[in-house]
């Protein structure tokens, strides 16, 4: 198969960590040659891009868009598409569709905005499948509460989680060919199960 991107969605407290191993077992059982990242970083100026994402003490709602969008340059220029190039699959903890969630329904940013970025950034590197986590809001902040210390995001308002959560099932409904919702209220097996059966899926419909 020719190298593939795989990106993996949802908010906090969704089981990423949990469905990021179910997707590495499977492409390990497939004898597939790939990376794993994540956004925001994923590369060394990125990463310190995102300490500033997650710990400053406030950023405004631009300047937070600005900084997600100059990360995702640095990891799409120095890294995924070189991966993709050299023939891995890359396999990515949120990709753009983040952005349209947390800056499009969480910071209020308009589509028109974000679609720019997104074709001055990422262009044509699109993903050819995610997995977008869907967790309630309440169930979510709940599990992440008993992870770790709250970023700046997770501490943010019940209603910022709830508008994040219809932005993405938006995304979701417009994108029915590449995203793919999981029912991530289900436990971790449920969980795990869904997505071994979405990655089958995807292989018989692009084996070559």
């Amino acid at each position: 198969m020719k190298a593939r991107f795989i990106t993996l969605e949802g908010s906090e407290g969704a089981g990423k960590s949990s469905a990021m191993k179910t997707i590495t077992e499977t492409l390990d059982g497939w004898g597939i040659s790939y990376i794993t990242t994540r956004e925001p970083g994923g590369e060394p100026t990125a990463e310190k891009m995102r300490d500033l994402l997650l710990y400053s003490d406030h950023l405004d709602a631009h300047t937070e868009l600005l900084l997600m969008f100059a990360s995702r340059n640095e990891h799409v220029v120095k890294v995924i598409r070189p991966a993709l190039a050299a023939g891995q699959w890359v396999v990515s903890d949120r990709f753009v569709d983040a952005s349209f969630a947390y800056q499009g329904g969480g910071r209020g940013v308009d589509n028109e905005t974000l679609s720019f970025l997104e074709r001055m950034t990422v262009g044509d590197t699109q993903p050819d499948l995610t997995l977008y986590l869907d967790v309630t809001p309440e169930v979510g902040l709940e599990r992440a509460a008993n992870r770790s210390e709250k970023d700046r995001i997770e501490k943010e308002q019940l209603a910022f989680f709830e508008a994040i959560q219809s932005a993405y099932q938006d995304r979701a409904r417009n994108h029915p060919h590449r995203i793919k919702t999981i029912d991530a209220n289900q436990g971790i097996d449920q969980v795990a199960s869904q997505i071994k059966h979405v990655m089958q899926k995807f292989k018989e419909e692009h084996d070559e």
